[in-house]
């Protein structure tokens, strides 16, 4: 089984390592020492507290009634508008997300750099690459 650091699990959880680090000490996911003397999370542990942070930012979001179920927070960092089409791009922590959709949509959001913004996606066809 795959261990962490307490540094990749921060990452891969999208919190600082400060957060992760309280989060272990606190006893909210169990860790181990490698022969350096490393704090390690065993992937199974991080992959449940994964899934339970995603679902308490689920729980603090306003009611929503959409069937996309991957949300991203972000911030607006580009607009590019054509004269019928338009790109708009996310970045949502370590996520950078770009939409293509009408000029019309991107101007009844008023979606401008610098302004919040949820991306949501659904697909049929997701790749995974094994890192």
């Amino acid at each position: 089984m795959q261990s962490y650091t307490i540094g990749q699990a921060a990452q891969l959880l999208g919190v600082s390592p400060d957060t992760a680090r309280r989060w272990a000490d606190a006893g909210r996911v169990a860790t181990h020492r490698d022969d350096n003397g490393r704090r390690l999370i065993e992937g199974q542990a991080l992959a449940a507290l994964a899934v339970e942070v995603g679902q308490q930012g689920a729980d603090d979001e306003e009611a929503s009634y959409t069937s996309a179920r991957n949300a991203f927070r972000g911030i607006v960092t580009g607009v590019k508008l054509g004269d019928v089409a338009a790109q708009v791009e996310i970045q949502a922590g370590p996520h950078r997300l770009v939409s293509l959709l009408t000029r019309e949509a991107v101007e009844e959001l008023g979606l401008e750099v610098g302004m919040r913004a949820i991306a949501r996606v659904k697909s049929t066809n997701v790749h995974i690459d094994r890192t």
